[in-house]
């Protein structure tokens, strides 16, 4: 009789765990809605390390679990405490527009604009703006970005027909028109039927 496993000291192949963004998001906001403080503590660390972070990178699969701990990062460093969860909204790009302050907002202020440049002319993901952007977001009380899509873009950061970084510069400098026009338009289903 044959031994179905592997000789020692090999190693079989694993099946690839895929991500789930969306997973990662509930994950989240159910902390936040449990008040579950200790493990959002852990979360802001940065430098990982924690049972939290762990956690987190279980969402991102075996190919992004670094990348989906730094988005519990920031979502953490967002809900400081806060009782209520936010989704998010919109991509950086959309979200960034909600950045400012009297002076203006978005485009019209020249904070907002140079956080969005920096963001937008990085080749690597750029954490530190990122963090700095969900900072700014969260001092100006506005909604931060869907982190479930902050998630897949960071994903596709690297990916030249994704072209991330300019479809958020493309979404922060939309004119006001245009803007209002997108987030008004109503969905059409198409007709199945036929």
């Amino acid at each position: 009789m044959t031994d179905p496993r592997p000789p020692a000291g090999t190693d079989p192949e694993r099946p690839c765990v895929p991500h789930d963004s969306a997973a990662l998001t509930t994950w989240l906001t159910t902390l936040v809605r449990n008040r579950e403080y200790g493990t959002l503590a852990e979360l802001r660390r940065a430098r990982g390390g924690t049972n939290a972070h762990i956690r987190a990178g279980w969402y991102g699969g075996d190919e992004h679990r670094d990348l989906f701990e730094r988005i519990a990062f920031l979502f953490a460093i967002y809900h400081q405490g806060s009782s209520t969860p936010s989704y998010g909204t919109g991509s950086l790009g959309a979200a960034a527009r909600r950045i400012g302050d009297g002076t203006g907002r978005g485009p019209d202020n020249p904070g907002a604009r140079r956080l969005l440049a920096r963001i937008a002319s990085s080749r690597r993901i750029p954490w530190r703006q990122l963090q700095h952007a969900i900072t700014r977001l969260r001092s100006c009380e506005q909604a931060p970005p869907s982190w479930t899509e902050l998630a897949e873009d960071l994903i596709s950061w690297h990916d030249r027909k994704a072209r991330v970084a300019y479809r958020w510069s493309v979404e922060f400098h939309l004119p006001p028109e245009q803007d209002k026009a997108a987030r008004n338009k109503p969905t059409t289903r198409k007709d199945t039927t036929s």
